[in-house]
């Protein structure tokens, strides 16, 4: 009887170091998704779950001017502060490194105020050093609707966060890169604004809000931006490219992805620029990529697009008229076109004509 007794403690004990950080005493990764999926299975749009996750700035400039017995008790005093900032609200974790996370429960005020007092909490500066902390913060089920799902959300937020997102940083570059473009071709810089603002209507139309709709504008205004790596001779030449300028000239989405994904702050935008010549039926380029397994936001791109250039003068063509293009769409969208990205741009073209009748 005692050695079940005790062979049941050290069963207990064994449990709760492989579901603890040792350094913090918080829980650790398996603690959190052992917590997030049940937490979760409970959370509806009525009384969410909120998923706060941090990561220390400016803690390896730390590490390395006072070493890792000073960084190790830091993170012991900051994981102390937090857990104390969200007792009343969740629960707090480390998942590795300078990284946490917390599980909240609370109004849309009470998670303002919790995120303020965790920042503040994970802040600590002294003669020589400042540490603050960049965080994502996601809402469940309404922004996600698995715990891996709304980890990989939560951390391309705090990323954002980190790399100094805030609407000027990311306009500022959004703005040079369309200087560059302008300087390198005025006809790509007017496509690509004109496919930009139909790309937000369609948007709209398919109930795109807030920072997706922000990403998507920006992604095709920038779709073209590839094309400055792309000679002269092969962008405007009058007549059918070879297969060796084709080939050349398929690489632009991944030259623009490569541009973009440069700028933190337009990360997303570089997926979207990437998957922006993808086809609905497979056959696009450059991975092939089919149907909804193409970011909404490049189906949407790759409609705006052709619309604006069937409607627009080349040097290899003559334009046609809207009616003209809005056939040619209808009649391949289910193979090159998604289908309802194609319908939700003639609603947006048929609210346009209302509008200025």
């Amino acid at each position: 009887m005692v050695a079940q007794l005790e062979l049941r403690r050290l069963l207990a004990i064994s449990r709760h170091e492989a579901r603890t950080d040792t350094l913090t005493e918080l829980g650790n990764r398996r603690a959190l998704m052992a917590n997030f999926e049940t937490m979760l299975a409970d959370a509806t749009s009525d009384e969410p779950l909120h998923l706060l996750l941090f990561d220390l700035d400016g803690f390896k400039k730390y590490n390395d001017t006072f070493g890792h017995s000073a960084g190790d008790a830091l993170l012991a005093r900051l994981a102390g502060k937090l857990a104390a900032a969200l007792a009343d609200l969740g629960i707090v974790y480390r998942i590795g490194g300078d990284e946490f996370c917390a599980l909240l429960h609370g109004d849309d005020d009470e998670i303002d105020v919790a995120r303020a007092a965790a920042c503040l909490a994970l802040s600590e500066h002294g003669e020589g050093f400042s540490i603050t902390a960049s965080h994502g913060a996601v809402c469940l089920p309404d922004d996600a609707p698995t715990a891996t799902q709304a980890l990989r959300l939560a951390d391309e937020r705090m990323y954002r966060n980190k790399a100094g997102r805030s609407q000027a940083a990311c306009r500022q570059t959004h703005d040079v890169l369309l200087r560059i473009l302008d300087e390198r071709d005025r006809n790509l810089h007017t496509h690509g604004s004109a496919v930009a603002a139909l790309a937000v209507e369609v948007g709209r139309e398919l109930g795109l809000t807030g920072e997706a709709l922000e990403q998507l504008a920006n992604a095709a205004a920038l779709h073209d931006i590839g094309k400055v790596a792309v000679p002269d001779a092969i962008v405007n030449k009058p007549g059918p490219l070879s297969g060796d300028e084709w080939a050349f000239m398929k690489t632009h989405t991944l030259l623009g992805e490569r541009i973009l994904a440069a700028a933190p702050a337009l990360r997303e935008e570089a997926a979207l620029v990437r998957s922006s010549h993808e086809r609905w039926d497979g056959q696009g380029y450059p991975d092939q990529r089919a149907g909804e397994d193409i970011p909404l936001g490049s189906r949407i791109i790759f409609v705006c697009d052709a619309l604006d250039a069937m409607t627009s003068p080349r040097v290899y063509r003559a334009s046609c008229s809207h009616e003209q293009a809005v056939t040619e769409l209808r009649r391949c969208a289910g193979t090159q076109f998604d289908p309802a990205v194609v319908d939700a741009l003639c609603a947006a073209l048929r609210r346009s004509l209302t509008q200025a009748a």
